[in-house]
């Protein structure tokens, strides 16, 4: 007699097939970007960059400017820029919509959609920077007609308008974050900027370095704790009754509560959402320098991969995954300052790493120009929010998704998976 086989629900079949095709767990090195600097005489061409970026999986970066040559670099790669507009071009635009539109067409609409740029930061740490006085302010009327040049030529769904800070903008150190307020002297530019980025829905960026802390302290602030180690010694917030594991976690919620603080209760701190621009640990430094070294180097960005794999939040706004950018790609041999300022680099400038981060593949740099290399094939290789469409959880856009290009394999490989399963089924 034949034996009968009860056929296999379909729903189950399809999430055995589907399972084949889907991604695995996003890597950390993936779900992170990084700062693109080229303050060197010695670096590699731009065009060999892409494929040195998809060989430790990073799919985000952030420029300081938006040289033509180095957004062609990137062009057809998947890549998701963050450029910059030089802090010289504020005035200008800031002065006159029509320097603002033409900004725009020459740095943005000339590369897109070839060049993925989701975001645009006008300026770098201007309220704290040295012509602070001449440049504050320029900065949110240069934000407001870079928007609306954006949205004049249909891009400011796709492009935001963004601005990064140093923690040096806090009147109060991280300790504790719920103590944290912005310096007086910058509220009359700080609110009206809070109130843009709630306003257009784009976060504020800031530069948060643990780094500078302990090596002002080290005696008062734990090396394991900076480190971002898992299992260094926590402190809880007297005020909130938050614990922290780490500094960085602590740095930026104490933005967040600076926000609420520049805010009215009723605005819930505006709903910015605060991104880390640039976090590192410079792997060499001069004698003076405590704790810049290759191994708390490796440490630090390999904890702060890992921190950010976990996309989770900070104790304060647990429901929003912590997203950073890690300075920095290259060490920088023209950069001014200390002997840690040129040490930041997770590679030399001849591709090869300053250092092995933990878990993380990191070969050697191609020297290929070729840039057709695509770092979005799948979540595995997107860094930043690691969401596998082109919109967030929130049916957000642009700066808050991953790569299209990731969503257009996944789709390829769901219809391959449901056809794949109607044509089993007729088999059975």
């Amino acid at each position: 007699m034949a034996l009968h086989h009860p056929e296999p629900p379909l729903l189950i079949i399809l999430l055995l097939l589907i399972a084949l095709v889907a991604p695995s767990s996003a890597t950390s090195a993936a779900l992170v970007g990084i700062n693109y600097g080229r303050v060197g005489d010695n670096l590699p061409p731009s065009e060999t960059v892409p494929r040195l970026l998809a060989s430790i999986g990073v799919g985000r970066v952030r420029l300081y400017d938006a040289d033509p040559a180095v957004l062609r670099a990137f062009a057809n790669t998947g890549v998701e820029l963050v450029v910059g507009m030089p802090d010289r071009c504020l005035p200008p635009v800031a002065a006159d919509p029509a320097e603002a539109l033409a900004w725009a067409r020459a740095h943005v609409q000339a590369f897109v959609p070839a060049v993925k740029i989701v975001a645009i930061t006008v300026g770098n740490e201007v309220l704290t920077g040295a012509i602070a006085s001449s440049l504050a302010h320029c900065l949110v009327p240069a934000m407001e007609n870079l928007h609306g040049a954006l949205a004049s030529l249909g891009l400011d769904r796709d492009v935001a308008v963004t601005s990064a800070h140093s923690l040096a903008v806090l009147a109060t150190p991280s300790y504790p974050p719920s103590g944290a307020v912005f310096r007086p002297d910058l509220l009359p530019s700080v609110r009206p900027l809070l109130a843009f980025h709630a306003r257009t829905g784009s976060p504020i960026f800031v530069n948060a370095y643990p780094y500078f802390a302990y090596a002002s302290d080290p005696s008062g602030v734990a090396l394991e704790y900076a480190l971002l180690d898992q299992g260094s010694a926590a402190f809880t917030d007297p005020a909130t009754g938050l614990r922290y594991a780490n500094l960085l976690h602590a740095q930026v919620d104490a933005v967040y509560h600076a926000i609420a603080a520049a805010t009215s209760p009723s605005s819930k701190g505006g709903g910015v959402e605060v991104r880390v621009s640039e976090t590192g640990w410079p792997s060499a430094g001069d004698a003076n320098e405590t704790g810049a070294t290759p191994e708390n180097a490796a440490r630090y960005n390999g904890n702060l991969m890992r921190l950010v794999a976990a996309q989770k939040g900070t104790p304060l706004v647990p429901g929003t995954p912590l997203r950073a950018y890690v300075f920095a790609l290259f060490n920088e041999n023209q950069k001014e300052g200390p002997s840690s300022e040129r040490n930041y680099g997770l590679f030399k400038p001849d591709g090869t790493p300053a250092y092995q981060l933990v878990g993380v593949s990191m070969h050697q740099g191609s020297n290929s120009n070729s840039n057709s290399t695509s770092t979005s094939t799948s979540t595995d290789s997107i860094g930043g929010d690691g969401e596998a469409s082109t919109t967030g959880p929130d049916g957000e856009s642009g700066i808050f998704s991953i790569s299209a290009a990731s969503t257009d394999w996944q789709c390829r490989a769901a219809a391959a998976a449901i056809a794949g399963a109607s044509v089993f089924l007729k088999l059975l």
